[in-house]
């Protein structure tokens, strides 16, 4: 699967416009930009801070972009109207998505304040505004997985991060901007440029060494009588296919609000495993273990992205089957290579 299979037609770049994203030399940041380097687009502003390892520069490599700022000095240049002018879309990816923080005043910092900073920024040069928001705001599922307007201030997030999220979510509706910007509600992404995220990274990055060295493999156990271990679900989405809902709303300025961005299919651990194993030519030798303490009253049993108005908003592209990503992303994996 290349960047090719993504779009049928390329953007028109006459003018070059302008173009920045937050998050930039992370994981869904980076692939934004390799995909829109292959539509011929240069003039982009990378925004980020670099890890302490500094692993996340290697996500840029080769990929062209104008200029690059850290995070802080960013919103500072907002803050004091000497941000850049003339920006068609500002892409807003960055945020701290650690679900497992304790300090919840560095999220509101860090992703509710920082987003409401750089929207008014945005839309006060009339720029294209899309963000991440995340099915973490959903919580249990108690309340379904419908992105409906009216369902959105009943979400219930169970951490500091889905809370940040759900706090500028509402904060976009307060505001009267929901028909002016787009916000997407990305569900369980893995794929290439994530190996620097730890303990966020996905459960595919975790364990793909082990699985091609040791044929092994651990999940955690459920704690639930209607779940078997391994059984929990999630709705698994590609960073190909994040991309490519990202790639329509840029080219389709007109359709704003809160969308799902996930497949509709839930898939459960299990399935994820076999698909890995398969990938690399592997027996499925699958260990349960415990889950720890702390995660436990935090845990998803299962996530479902309802897609019906993402569909409706135009959005017809087939999303990749957990099967051929894994088998995708299992070259990048091989290769220690990025997209």
């Amino acid at each position: 699967m290349t960047w090719a299979g993504l779009s049928g037609k390329r953007y028109s770049t006459k003018g070059m416009p302008k173009i920045v994203v937050t998050g930039g030399a992370g994981f869904i940041g980076s692939c934004l930009v390799s995909w829109l380097n292959s539509q011929g687009h240069k003039d982009i502003i990378v925004v980020d801070h670099w890890d302490a390892e500094g692993l996340k520069r290697r996500n840029l490599a080769g990929k062209v972009y104008s200029a690059y700022f850290d995070k802080v000095e960013f919103l500072n240049m907002v803050l004091a109207g000497q941000a850049p002018q003339g920006v068609a879309c500002v892409f807003h990816m960055g945020a701290c998505s650690s679900t497992t923080g304790q300090d919840r005043n560095y999220y509101l910092q860090n992703n509710f304040d920082y987003s409401c900073h750089l929207a008014r920024w945005a839309l006060g040069m009339k720029a294209r505004f899309i963000y991440a928001s995340s099915a973490a705001t959903y919580g249990d599922g108690e309340q379904g997985y419908s992105d409906s307007l009216e369902s959105i201030r009943s979400c219930k997030p169970l951490n500091f991060y889905g809370e940040s999220k759900q706090l500028f979510d509402e904060w976009v509706i307060t505001n009267g901007l929901y028909d002016q910007v787009s916000g997407l509600k990305f569900f369980n992404v893995f794929g290439p440029n994530e190996y620097h995220k730890g303990d966020m990274k996905s459960v595919i990055a975790k364990a793909y060494d082990r699985v091609v060295a040791e044929g092994k493999m651990v999940l955690f156990k459920s704690y639930r009588p209607d779940y078997a271990d391994g059984e929990q679900q999630r709705d698994f989405i590609y960073v190909k296919d994040v991309v490519a809902v990202m790639d329509f709303f840029m080219r389709n300025p007109s359709v704003n609000g809160i969308f799902n961005v996930g497949t509709g299919r839930a898939r459960s651990w299990n399935d994820l495993a076999r698909a890995l194993f398969a990938a690399v030519g592997k027996p499925a030798a699958i260990e349960y273990i415990p889950m720890p303490e702390v995660l436990r009253s935090k845990y998803q049993y299962f996530t479902q992205a309802d897609i019906s108005r993402l569909a409706r908003a135009g959005y017809d592209r087939p999303f990749t089957g957990l099967e051929e990503a894994i088998k995708d992303y299992s070259h990048f994996l091989r290769g220690q290579t990025i997209l």
